[in-house]
């Protein structure tokens, strides 16, 4: 027998392939974080776990998962930790299975994650739009419709926004969106509606949800696509919907410059009730009557409405309260109410025609101005009776004719609620002349005789004396009232602008640099002051007492319109912080210079949020 021994080049090969494997192993257990996904291909809405390895203990905070929230959204997290012994060396594995759901189609990258001071390497995944769920005729099992009343509303038009959520499947946890951009004002109209409606074969559950929204800026307005999320039960399983609608884009038009009237009222629908009621069956001079008017509008806030001002004329009298106003909402909209009384007294005997109730507003549907108008009746007024003399009233009423002026004028300035209605008096008669031939009455002398009571008497004459010294008192007093008053406006004239609010710059010049200077830092606050300032230097005192005396002298459609919408949010409950002028100082300087220049078109946001 022939032993062979293993020659010396044989031995060292062994020795470093035993070495070799001892490496490889060590390498095999070195530290390392290992992430794997459950599927590489997903379909839209459908969930993906990530499961994360590490084999070593010092795992700091565990997995940081920040990266994954661009794409994904986190369902949930678990973890779970093993340790093994083996001859002598031993081992810990840590195990995080993390629930994602993709929040969008196409291809993706899972970033390394980072645990304690290691990484794992990255992964990809794709995902497939969803296909949609249907029933067994074909038809999809959940719809959601989006639609508005118009597309090419004005500003601050009523536009109507209505979901319809159309369901064949009872839906768990449904979460439905609502729709909302900076530049429109929307609110909740009334509660959901519910009906049911076939289609092609599949019966529906159609739950309506109606919005109110009114544009705060003329332009182009983009509304997403609105979405539902739910949990529908499946033969395999519960499973995650999200639905969505198509998108609307509105177009919102401006102010026309055609509308001249200051109080924009965008509305299709305008109706004026002007009805007088009498307090007394057959009324005089000196009586109450009560006018009374209601205004509604379709389509707009009761806010929107506009104050009517009457005056008085030398025929009546009128004593206004504050108006009211009211906001309705219903499946049609919104729909506002104003509602105003005035205390009528008349003046003058004969038929009492009051004036006609006029409501401008501008129709969305034909594009152009209308007037609602209301007539109340005609109410004759009988005179005072014969004789009939208010002495409580003489003396009111003989200051107020000699304080009036004469001009001739039908019209007197309208009466605030604190004035107490006039009452009239008979006017005193003038003696007839005394015809030729007859002496004229000499002056009756009376003499009273006192009585043997000598005791009284003198209280009779002190206390005589007394009431004389009163009644003169008195007297000189009113008097001296009277030429106080008469002194300080001798003509009862209406001070001037000039003597009411005198000019504080200098020239039309400095005045304009102001006007921009307001308009370009946004200021508001003082806006119309300076637009008159410089209003007054440029056309004069007598031409300007307001804002629309200035849209009336520049003739120019575009500066108009600015003026507009600035009124619109100077006089609305919303901030003024929204307000931008450089629009306006544009339209000023090619006004004043002739020369035309770019600018942005003004878009101005107003609160009529008190509804």
């Amino acid at each position: 027998m022939v032993t062979h021994l293993p020659s010396p080049s044989s031995a060292a090969m062994q020795i470093i392939a035993f070495l070799t494997a001892l490496f490889f192993a060590h390498l095999a257990h070195a530290d390392q974080v290992t992430a794997a996904l459950d599927k590489n291909v997903v379909s839209e809405n459908e969930i993906v776990q990530l499961t994360i390895r590490t084999d070593f203990t010092n795992t700091g905070n565990g997995p940081d998962l920040s990266a994954l929230k661009r794409d994904f959204e986190i369902l949930s997290r678990s973890q779970n930790s093993q340790f093994s012994f083996n001859l002598g060396t031993n081992q810990a594995l840590n195990f995080w299975v993390v629930t994602l759901m993709p929040k969008a189609v196409g291809n993706f990258q899972i970033p390394p994650i980072q645990v304690g001071e290691k990484a794992s390497d990255p992964l990809y995944i794709e995902v497939k739009p969803a296909q949609q769920m249907t029933d067994r005729n074909g038809n999809p099992l959940v719809m959601l419709k989006f639609h508005a009343s118009t597309l090419e509303p004005y500003v601050q038009q009523q536009v109507l926004l209505t979901l319809e959520l159309y369901t064949a499947v009872p839906l768990q946890n449904p979460s439905m969106s609502n729709p909302n951009h900076p530049n429109l004002l929307t609110e909740r109209l009334i509660d959901d509606q519910m009906r049911y409606e076939d289609i092609d074969g599949t019966s529906y559950q159609v739950i309506t949800r109606e919005y109110v929204a009114f544009p705060q800026r003329s332009g182009t307005i983009e509304l997403n696509n609105q979405s539902i999320e739910a949990i529908v039960n499946t033969r395999n399983g519960s499973r995650k919907i999200n639905i969505k609608s198509l998108p609307i884009t509105l177009n919102a038009l401006p102010i026309p410059a055609s509308y001249g009237n200051s109080n924009w009222l965008p509305t299709g629908a305008v109706a004026v009730r002007s009805m007088v009621s009498n307090t007394v069956s057959n009324p005089r001079i000196g009586d109450t009557l009560i006018w009374e008017i209601d205004i509604t509008a379709q389509g707009v806030l009761g806010e929107q409405l506009p104050t009517l001002n009457f005056a008085s004329t030398r025929a009546y009298k009128l004593y206004p309260t504050s108006p009211t106003y009211e906001t309705n909402k219903s499946i049609n909209g919104v729909s506002g109410h104003e509602a105003m009384r005035i205390e009528v007294v008349p003046t003058q005997a004969g038929p009492l025609e009051l004036p006609i109730v006029e409501v401008t507003y501008w129709d969305p549907i034909s594009r152009s101005i209308k007037t609602a108008r209301a007539n109340a009746k005609v109410i004759d007024i009988a005179p005072l009776p014969n004789g009939a003399v208010d002495s409580n009233n003489t003396q009111q009423q003989s200051t107020e004719t000699s304080n009036t002026p004469n001009n001739g004028s039908t019209e007197i300035p309208p009466q605030s609620t604190s004035v107490a209605p006039i009452s009239l008096a008979k006017p005193k008669a003038k003696s007839a002349p005394i015809p030729e031939g007859i002496e004229e009455p000499t002056d009756l002398n009376v003499v009273l005789t006192p009585n043997n009571e000598s005791g009284s008497s003198w209280k009779v004459i002190l206390a005589t004396l007394m009431l004389g010294v009163g009644v003169a008192g008195i007297g000189a007093w009113l008097w001296m009232r009277r030429k106080t008053n008469s002194d300080t406006n001798p003509k009862g004239e209406v001070p001037t602008l000039e003597e009411f609010a005198p000019l504080t710059s200098g020239n039309e010049d400095a005045a304009y640099q102001q006007l921009l200077q307001s308009c370009r830092g946004n200021d508001l606050s003082t806006l119309r002051l300076r637009l008159l300032e410089w209003a007054r230097h440029r056309w004069g005192d007598n031409a300007i007492r307001g804002v629309d005396d200035i849209k009336r002298l520049s003739d120019s459609p575009h500066l108009t319109q600015l003026l507009m919408e600035a009124e619109l949010v100077m006089y609305s409950s919303s901030a003024s912080s929204q307000w931008h002028g450089d629009a306006l100082a544009d339209a000023l300087e090619e006004y004043v210079t002739g020369q035309p220049k770019p600018s942005q078109a003004s878009q101005l946001k107003t609160l009529y949020p008190n509804f």
